[in-house]
């Protein structure tokens, strides 16, 4: 199916592309690898991967990933000694 195989990795680099322009702050190879993961993970579930389920999926990841905290970076928990 060499094909089906072109159209995956030509949504997969428009999709990298798009998440690109709008995460500025992770590389192109990490976000490829993201929107790579997620149509991986979409298909080993048996969900469909459509290109606007796989968009939304990695966003969300890339998302996360800049809204998390580091325990370092937590405020300490009031009451305790350590």
């Amino acid at each position: 199916m060499p094909a089906l195989a072109d159209h995956r990795r030509e949504t997969r680099d428009a999709l990298t592309q798009r998440l690109s322009d709008e995460f500025t702050t992770f590389p192109r190879d990490a976000v490829h690898r993201c929107v790579a993961d997620v149509q991986a993970c979409m298909a080993h579930l048996g969900l469909d991967a459509t290109p606007a389920r796989v968009e939304r999926m990695a966003r969300e990841q890339l998302t996360g990933i800049l809204k998390s905290e580091p325990p370092s970076g937590r405020a300490p928990a009031e009451g305790g000694d350590g």
